[in-house]
């Protein structure tokens, strides 16, 4: 399936799959950025994404991210909607820097990884009851 993108620096790549049997596509650092200690930073991505139409596009980060660069995504994960396409819409990476030191990431660094997810949207039916029994909540299972 073709997907659409616009490159906002031509002279950094396109995200590609570094493997045969991967499922996520690194994302590029457009500008060097420094991330100072205990704090969140925007990273520009490069990219526009048009998202097609029954998927979403998933951020998330690298594996090698926390260990090589000391940052973290504070959110888990970004979630890229079909309608954030525009102009202006340049995937931005947040990232906390979990160190106790400036960090300094290079322009054209990897910083997160994206992936395309088969959606489907539900239509919600308000009831009265779901279940006699709760399962329990966090850490529930356990205990058993």
């Amino acid at each position: 399936m073709d997907v659409k993108i616009k490159r906002i620096d031509k002279s950094l790549s396109l995200p590609v799959y570094e493997t045969g049997g991967a499922v996520g596509f690194d994302l590029l650092a457009r500008e060097e950025v420094t991330v100072e200690p205990q704090s969140i930073a925007l990273i520009p991505s490069n990219v526009i994404v048009e998202t097609p139409e029954g998927y979403a596009l998933i951020i998330a980060a690298r594996s090698s991210t926390p260990r090589k660069h000391g940052l973290s995504i504070p959110h888990g994960i970004g979630i890229i909607d079909q309608d954030y396409c525009g102009e202006e819409d340049e995937i931005k990476i947040q990232v906390f820097n979990f160190t106790e030191n400036p960090l300094i990431l290079a322009r054209g660094t990897k910083i997160a990884q994206g992936l395309f997810v088969r959606v489907d949207k539900m239509t919600f039916k308000e009831v009265d009851q779901i279940k006699k029994e709760s399962r329990g909540g966090f850490g529930s299972t356990d205990e058993k």
